[in-house]
C-alpha cells in the first residue's frame, strides 16, 4: 500500500445560502428541488435541492456547497469537508 496526493483540479463551486441562491443554483443547473412551507406556512422557501448525481439523487441543504466535477456532473458537499479540501483558484 502507498501514499497518495490528490491531483489539483479546479471546479466551479456555489454555495446553497438562501432561496434566492437556490434558484440561481437550479437555473443554472437545471436540477429538480424541493419545496417545504416557511415558519408562517404561508410562504413558500426552498431549503433543500434534489441533485441528480452519478451515485443517485443527493440532497443538499442550506450552507452546502453544489460543485460541478471535472466531467460535468454536479454533487453536493457539506461546509466543512469543503473548507478541508478546496481553496479559492
Amino acid at each position: 500500500m502507498g501514499k497518495f496526493r490528490k491531483k489539483p483540479v479546479v471546479v466551479d463551486a456555489w454555495q446553497f445560502t438562501d432561496a434566492y441562491e437556490g434558484f440561481r443554483i437550479v437555473k443554472h443547473m437545471n436540477i429538480k428541488r424541493s419545496w417545504r412551507l416557511g415558519a408562517d406556512a404561508s410562504m413558500p422557501r426552498e431549503d433543500k435541492i434534489l441533485i441528480p448525481t452519478l451515485e443517485g439523487v443527493m440532497e443538499a441543504s442550506l450552507g452546502d456547497w453544489i460543485i460541478r466535477g471535472v466531467n460535468g456532473e454536479f454533487y453536493p458537499c457539506k461546509p466543512d469537508i469543503f473548507e478541508k479540501t478546496y481553496e479559492p483558484a
